[in-house]
C-alpha cells in the first residue's frame, strides 16, 4: 500500500531524542561556522543590525529636510548691493522706509522686495548710427533717438545731447509707487524733449552753431528748473552735455558759403591794413626826413653870422682874382643885394658863367 511521507516524518520526529539548548547552540554554532566556512568566513547572521530611529525623531528629520528645500526654492531673503535700495511690499502696500544695502528677509507670498538702481544714469539722445549698441550691456547707460526740433522759421533741426541724473535713494518708495519702474519715460524723457524744443525754437538755424554755449546753458537751467518743480523731487540732476546740432543740408551749405565769404573779407581787410601801414610808414618817413631837413636848414641859417659872410666873401673874391689872371677880358657883375661879385662873363667866348654865393 502507498506510504504517506508526511506521516512517516512525523513518526520519525516523535521517536527522535530531544536535544538540550546547549546542543542546539552548538548545532547553531556549527551551522554558523559551516555557513561562514561556506561563505568564505563572513556570515549574515553574525553582522550586527543597526537600530532603527524612533518614529518621533524620523518625523523631525523629514520636517527639517522639507524646510530646507522650501527655503532654497522660495528664497525668502534678498541681498541689496551698494548703489541700490529695496522696497518691501506687504500685500501690495509699499513700505515708506527703503531697504539699505545688505541682507534682508521677507515672508514669501505675503511680502516681496523690489530692488531699484540708484546709481548715476546716463541717457544719450543721438542718431542710431552714432551710438550703435550702447546701453545693451550696462543698464545704467540708455539711448534714445535724437531730439527733432523746429527752428524759428520752421526748419527741421536735430539735437544730440547726454543727460546724467540719478534717483534720490530716500524717495525711491514714493517714486516707484507713483511712476512705477518706468519712471524715466515719465519724468526724464518728455521733460528734456519739451525743454529742448522750447529753447531751440527761438533761434534761426543759421545762428545755432555760433550760439551753442548760450543754448546749452538755457537747456540746462530750464531742465533743472523743471525737475525741481516735479512733485516730491524724485530725481537728482547732474549735468547735460550738448554734443551736436545737426542742421538741414541747405542751411549747412549756406553757412559754409557765408563763412567762406567772411574769411575772404577778413583776408582782404588784412591786406588793406598791411598796405595802409606800409603807406603810413613811407609818409611818416618823408615827414621825418622833411622835418630833419628843415631843422638842418634852420640850424644852418642860425649859424650864418656876419663874420662868416665876410669870410665867404673873401674866399669868393680870391677865386675871382685867380680867374682874372688867366682871362683879363672877363667881366664881373654884382647881383642886387650882394656885396660879393657872383656873375662871371667871358667876353671872348661870349659865354656867361654864373657862380652862386649862398648867403
Amino acid at each position: 500500500m502507498p506510504i504517506d511521507l508526511n506521516e512517516h516524518r512525523r513518526k520519525q520526529q516523535s521517536n527522535a531524542p530531544k536535544q538540550t539548548p546547549q546542543n542546539n547552540d552548538n548545532r547553531n554554532s556549527g551551522n554558523s561556522n559551516n555557513g561562514r566556512n561556506n561563505r568564505g568566513g563572513f556570515g549574515v547572521d553574525s553582522m550586527p543590525m543597526p537600530s532603527m530611529p524612533s518614529g518621533k525623531f524620523l518625523i523631525l528629520i523629514i520636517l527639517a529636510v522639507i524646510l530646507v528645500i522650501n527655503f532654497v526654492v522660495a528664497r525668502p531673503f534678498v541681498i541689496i548691493n551698494s548703489g541700490e535700495v529695496g522696497i518691501k511690499v506687504n500685500l501690495g502696500k509699499y513700505d515708506d522706509v527703503p531697504l539699505t544695502p545688505g541682507l534682508h528677509f521677507f515672508i514669501p507670498i505675503i511680502q516681496q522686495v523690489i530692488v531699484v538702481d540708484t546709481r548715476m544714469r546716463v541717457l544719450h539722445f543721438s542718431r542710431n548710427e552714432d551710438m550703435g549698441s550702447v546701453g545693451r550691456d550696462d543698464q545704467s547707460v540708455l539711448r534714445n533717438d535724437a531730439i527733432s526740433v523746429m527752428d524759428s522759421r520752421g526748419l527741421p533741426v536735430s539735437i544730440e545731447l547726454t543727460v546724467q541724473y540719478r534717483l534720490d535713494p530716500s524717495k525711491v518708495p514714493e517714486t516707484i509707487k507713483n511712476y512705477r519702474l518706468s519712471w524715466e519715460q515719465k519724468i526724464i524723457n518728455p521733460v528734456i524733449r519739451d525743454v529742448v524744443r522750447s529753447v531751440v525754437g527761438n533761434y534761426p538755424a543759421e545762428d545755432l552753431p555760433n550760439k551753442r554755449d548760450e543754448i546749452a546753458g538755457l537747456i540746462t537751467s530750464s531742465f533743472e528748473a523743471k525737475l525741481r518743480s516735479t512733485p516730491n523731487q524724485p530725481v537728482i540732476f547732474d549735468s547735460i552735455q550738448l554734443r551736436e546740432i545737426v542742421l538741414p543740408p541747405m542751411v549747412k551749405e549756406r553757412i559754409e558759403q557765408v563763412q567762406a565769404a567772411k574769411q575772404e573779407a577778413d583776408r582782404a581787410k588784412q591786406e588793406a591794413n598791411a598796405l595802409r601801414e606800409r603807406a603810413q610808414g613811407r609818409a611818416d618817413a618823408a615827414i621825418i626826413e622833411a622835418k630833419g631837413q628843415a631843422q638842418a636848414n634852420k640850424l644852418l641859417s642860425e649859424s650864418l653870422s656876419q663874420r662868416l659872410l665876410e669870410l665867404r666873401q673873401i674866399d669868393v673874391q680870391g677865386k675871382f682874382n685867380e680867374a682874372l689872371k688867366e682871362n683879363k677880358d672877363a667881366q664881373i657883375f654884382l647881383t642886387p643885394g650882394g656885396s660879393v661879385p657872383n656873375i662871371w662873363v667871358d667876353s671872348k667866348s661870349k659865354q656867361r658863367t654864373t657862380i652862386s654865393n649862398n648867403h
